[in-house]
């Protein structure tokens, strides 16, 4: 793995710098984190590369992991003209992008920018639609408890016991679950675009929305009105599943989003999976 911090510009806006994760080498992986952070695909992001003939480039979004934000990137769609600049700077084109939580939302926004570069799209529980009977959770008002809670299907498998931690390991995890949260806020405010889920229907690239049936953060009846707001879009369940597959349930994500990649590439990296474990 390589860690490198670029300089990108983002059109009418300016530069802002963006810290990046790169992994592997082959078909390129755009993977982009939800509100839990840039740890919570790192990973998913090393065991794709080791595991497929896969680059996966994982940036953090400015703000998150107390890293620098310039005070004009605050939403959503500006963070989707940073990535494709980034794409441009990197001059990767064969793209799949897949995004969790609030990088799913990014990635549907990606897409509706248009990119020669991205060539499939991946939404893993996403937010940013607005769905009348299924309101996203409130996570700012969640206790920490709740949150996991409503995030995962087995949340003991993933509690920290913070009394095993020194004072200064606590201290660094609140920081970065401060700043997380803080750029979430800014970022994702209520957690959806009401303009977004009739823009959809604009999106042109094979699409792959994955749901964990768990999923209490954002329903999977959420996740299909999602894929019924993108035309051909394939909507795929995990069974025993949060809203963090990428964490809890690695092996079937890895799968799908591997197939999926590899069957929509102008140049084809080799064969699917062969259910070797992550």
């Amino acid at each position: 793995m390589t860690t490198t911090m670029y300089t990108v510009t983002v059109p009418d806006h300016g530069p802002a710098e963006v810290t990046v994760a790169a992994h592997g080498d082959g078909q390129p992986i755009l993977l982009l984190h939800g509100g839990a952070g840039p740890q919570s695909v790192d990973r998913f992001a090393q065991a794709l590369a080791r595991r497929e003939h896969a680059r996966v480039i994982a940036p953090t979004h400015p703000g998150f992991r107390g890293t620098p934000r310039p005070e004009w990137l605050e939403s959503i769609p500006v963070l989707a003209r940073l990535y494709r600049a980034l794409l441009d700077q990197l001059d990767l084109t064969d793209v799949t992008v897949v995004g969790n939580s609030i990088g799913g939302w990014i990635t549907a926004e990606l897409a509706l920018l248009g990119s020669h570069r991205i060539r499939s799209i991946v939404l893993v529980d996403a937010v940013g639609i607005d769905v009348a009977d299924q309101p996203i959770a409130d996570v700012f008002s969640l206790p920490k408890g709740q949150l996991a809670e409503r995030s995962y299907h087995d949340p003991a498998r993933f509690r920290i016991d913070v009394t095993r931690l020194s004072e200064a390991q606590r201290a660094a995890m609140e920081a970065s679950i401060a700043s997380n949260f803080a750029a979430l806020r800014i970022y994702g405010g209520s957690m959806m675009d009401p303009t977004l889920r009739r823009r959809l229907s604009a999106i042109t690239l094979p699409t792959l929305i994955v749901w964990g049936d768990s999923d209490r953060i954002s329903t999977p009846d959420y996740g299909r009105a999602y894929a019924a707001a993108i035309p051909g879009a394939r909507f795929e369940l995990l069974a025993d599943t949060g809203h963090l597959p990428q964490v809890e349930n690695p092996e079937a994500l890895l799968t799908l989003v591997w197939n999926f990649a590899v069957t929509n590439a102008a140049n084809k990296p080799g064969g699917a999976c062969d259910g070797e474990s992550p």
